[in-house]
């Protein structure tokens, strides 16, 4: 078995350990001195392997990006990633800023079809954080449901905030910028666009479903609302780093009519 490979394996044993101790710990249930000895010793001993396996790697391939990539797998990154990013939305959402909308850009948001929802299940999740702080009689128990409930209540808040402050941009250039809060980021140049039109459909499927004919639905709410027609495929990447190409983009926005309507404005010189 290569170092990388045993790097890999002892950060994926290790990690949910760590995470279980964090949450105990946060939620205020000492576990045993020698437990807590034994864990840390223990990520300290798997830290140690990793920076020997990223300074071999980095040596070798002369970039910390390549290094870390190959110690840790892509999804998992990328869903940290998309974790820390969703969390500084929450910042940018409170002061009112956008991210990637620059001067002389259009900015067209998608967040209608599902604030209701979201709002709706962040009623659910605090409804329930305090029903089980009356249900549950042990008080371990009770501190460790009450940090998970409160970490998926901000998750909640910070996907939808990272909705909100990263809309679809029209830049001033022509280009057009297809996003989904932190999960999804496409960028169309303008001499890709064949035709733009608006189009309501209802497709089912995750949020990002890519047919067998190039056909890219990117949904919200369970709908789209514009369709873009390219005259050459664009590669794209999935939320969790997976590629695919496309050569139809059918995506949401909350007024279809003014994006398309910029969209087929000639650029300006």
């Amino acid at each position: 078995m290569s170092a990388v490979r045993v790097a890999r394996t002892a950060a994926c044993a290790v990690i949910p350990g760590e995470l279980v101790l964090v949450l105990c710990l946060a939620a205020g249930v000492r576990p045993p001195g020698w437990a807590t000895a034994a864990a840390e010793a223990l990520v300290l001993g798997v830290l140690a392997l990793e920076a020997w396996v990223l300074g071999s790697l980095r040596r070798r391939t002369g970039s910390w990006r390549r290094a870390v990539g190959a110690v840790v797998p892509e999804p998992v990154l990328r869903l940290l990633l998309h974790e820390l990013r969703a969390a500084a939305s929450l910042g940018r959402w409170i002061v009112r800023r956008r991210h990637g909308v620059g001067p002389g850009d259009l900015a067209a948001a998608y967040t209608g079809p599902q604030t209701a929802m979201m709002y709706g299940l962040l009623f659910v999740s605090v409804v329930e954080t305090v029903g089980l702080a009356v249900l549950i009689p042990w008080p371990a128990v009770h501190r460790v449901v009450l940090v998970l409930d409160v970490y998926g209540v901000l998750l909640v808040l910070a996907l939808h905030a990272a909705c909100v402050t990263r809309p679809h941009v029209l830049r001033a250039d022509g280009s057009l910028r297809i996003r989904y809060g932190a999960l999804f980021d496409l960028t169309v140049p303008p001499d890709a666009v064949a035709s733009a039109r608006v189009e309501r459909r209802y497709p089912e499927g995750r949020l990002v479903t890519v047919s067998e004919d190039g056909v890219l639905d990117l949904i919200v709410g369970s709908q789209t609302t514009v369709t873009l027609e390219l005259n050459r495929p664009l590669d794209f990447r999935r939320p969790l780093g997976a590629r695919a190409r496309a050569r139809t983009i059918r995506f949401h926005t909350d007024e279809p009519r003014a994006l398309v309507a910029a969209v087929r404005q000639p650029v300006p010189p």
